[in-house]
């Protein structure tokens, strides 16, 4: 056994142990073991379910690396932009609507309906790989309805996430929960970029790399062996089974409230508190969130999130096979997935625990910290893009750690925090809608710039970067309301 293939069993035996830590550390308000561990079976499985969206997500980039030229960088551009746009302005239905009708049923409708739209993307990929003429599909328009479609799915995810868990967690537990938040999301991205190239890898016709076990079992069951083309469509299949029996799961595990899975509901000093019994009126929700400075200001915030984000993760892997000629023989791109992994582990628990630990359960400091440090990875990364691959590679990679510390912060615990349990998906809603604003833009933007030209790459992410830090700054000192009157 060579070292190589060490890397990622070691990799997620640390992952466990200081996740395992996290957790146990975490329980200032002394909940029950019988409270902690129904609990875990409710965020647990909808927290897989949530990654397994990002799988089901993410799988386009992927597929655009394993398509080649059927699928040009415009292409991918346009496609991508497409979705996100519409991922962006569904929140503006899907965030009001999860907290009329509760997370349970808005996590269950996405994965369901991602789940059908990414056999749909399998299918078309299928016909257009075994037809006589691929090149004859208009591959950019097909994939544009279906991938806004998919996106529209994948909308409910986050809303319903955070929805389920405002009545689930105290505003002293949210940083830690955060954190969590941010773990799940690289969750996701290992199992899109990592799980999803190795799909890509064990359906090809010729073999480069030596597959591991499960590749194997794979590549039997879809007759890759006999193939005369590589079966693209799995990467996009897989993720689509794996939906649907979370489906089932979250069924019958998931609650929307402790009381209904025979435990007590408690006040979880947010900006709803008090307001359990209140009635749910859209007006009053938005207005709330609308005229609150705090949340505007995390949107804008959170608007450059999906520009840093989304134009670090994507665009790295499409850099190092576009302009270095790196494929699977390189390190970083055969464990981009797990170096996501990495960084949103321990971003996610160094945001969680600085939040609540440090800085009394404020969200503001640790995005201002993180954000500074992507400001000055970003200026390196101007200097950095014809140096050795390790030095562009580290950078973005601490990066990704820092944007995804931030993401859990904002997108994960701040929308809970002000706007309260009652208006928490509206509030994630709004705010993850600019995420992926940024994401939109990014996407449509580079697309073009790189095609153009790749040193223009990190200078278009820098006013992005700068924007975010010198906001963060501004939220310094912001708490949830119910904290400031001193309701615990």
């Amino acid at each position: 056994m060579n070292m190589e293939s060490l890397v990622y069993p070691v990799n997620l035996l640390v992952i466990i142990v200081l996740f395992s830590w996290f957790l146990l550390r975490n329980n200032p308000l002394k909940h029950t073991a019988a409270y902690r561990f129904r609990c875990f079976l409710n965020w647990f499985p909808m927290g897989l379910t949530y990654a397994l969206l990002y799988m089901g997500r993410y799988n386009l980039t992927v597929s655009k690396n394993a398509l080649g030229n059927l699928m040009t960088k415009e292409d991918f551009g346009i496609i991508f932009a497409a979705g996100t746009f519409t991922y962006a302005f569904a929140f503006l239905i899907n965030g009001p609507l999860t907290d009329r009708m509760g997370g349970k049923r808005a996590i269950l409708i996405g994965a369901l309906g991602s789940a059908v739209m990414n056999i749909i993307m399998g299918v078309t990929v299928h016909s257009m790989l075994t037809g006589a003429d691929p090149r004859a599909f208009n591959l950019r328009l097909l994939f544009s309805l279906m991938y806004a479609a998919n996106m529209y799915f994948q909308s409910f995810g986050a809303v319903a996430i955070v929805k389920v868990n405002a009545a689930w967690f105290h505003v002293k537990e949210r940083g830690v929960f955060g954190g969590i938040f941010g773990i799940l999301i690289s969750l996701g991205l290992e199992l899109a970029f990592g799980w999803g190239t190795a799909i890509v890898e064990a359906t090809k016709v010729q073999v480069d790399t030596k597959l591991n076990f499960l590749q194997q079992a794979l590549r039997t069951v879809v007759g890759a062996n006999h193939a005369t083309v590589d079966q693209v469509w799995w990467v996009f299949y897989v993720p689509a089974i794996l939906l649907a029996i979370f489906f089932v799961i979250e069924v019958f595990l998931l609650r929307d409230r402790p009381s209904q899975a025979g435990l007590q509901d408690f006040d979880t000093a947010d900006a709803s508190s008090g307001e359990e019994d209140a009635p749910f009126h859209l007006g009053d929700i938005l207005k709330r969130i609308l005229t609150n400075k705090v949340i505007i200001t995390i949107a804008v915030i959170e608007l450059c999130s999906g520009v840093m984000r989304n134009g670090i993760m994507h665009w790295y892997s499409i850099y190092t096979h576009d302009a270095l000629h790196y494929a699977g023989d390189h390190f970083m791109v055969k464990r981009w997935g797990l170096v996501l992994l990495d960084a949103g582990v321990f971003g996610g628990m160094f945001a969680g625990l600085i939040s609540d630990r440090v800085f009394g359960s404020r969200r503001g400091p640790v995005a201002a910290l993180l954000y500074g440090l992507m400001l000055v990875g970003t200026i390196s990364m101007v200097f950095s893009l014809r140096a050795p691959w390790y030095v562009l590679g580290f950078i973005v990679a601490l990066m990704s750690l820092c944007v995804i510390g931030v993401h859990g912060m904002m997108s994960g615990t701040s929308t809970m925090d002000f706007g309260g349990r009652r208006g928490a998906a509206t509030a994630v809603g709004l705010i993850d809608g600019c995420v992926y604003l940024g994401t939109g833009i990014q996407s449509l933007c580079l697309g073009f710039i790189t095609t153009w030209n790749w040193n223009f790459w990190p200078v278009f992410l820098l006013p992005f970067a700068a924007l975010g830090f010198i906001l963060a700054i501004t939220i310094w000192r912001a708490y949830p309301q119910a904290q400031r009157t001193g309701r615990q």
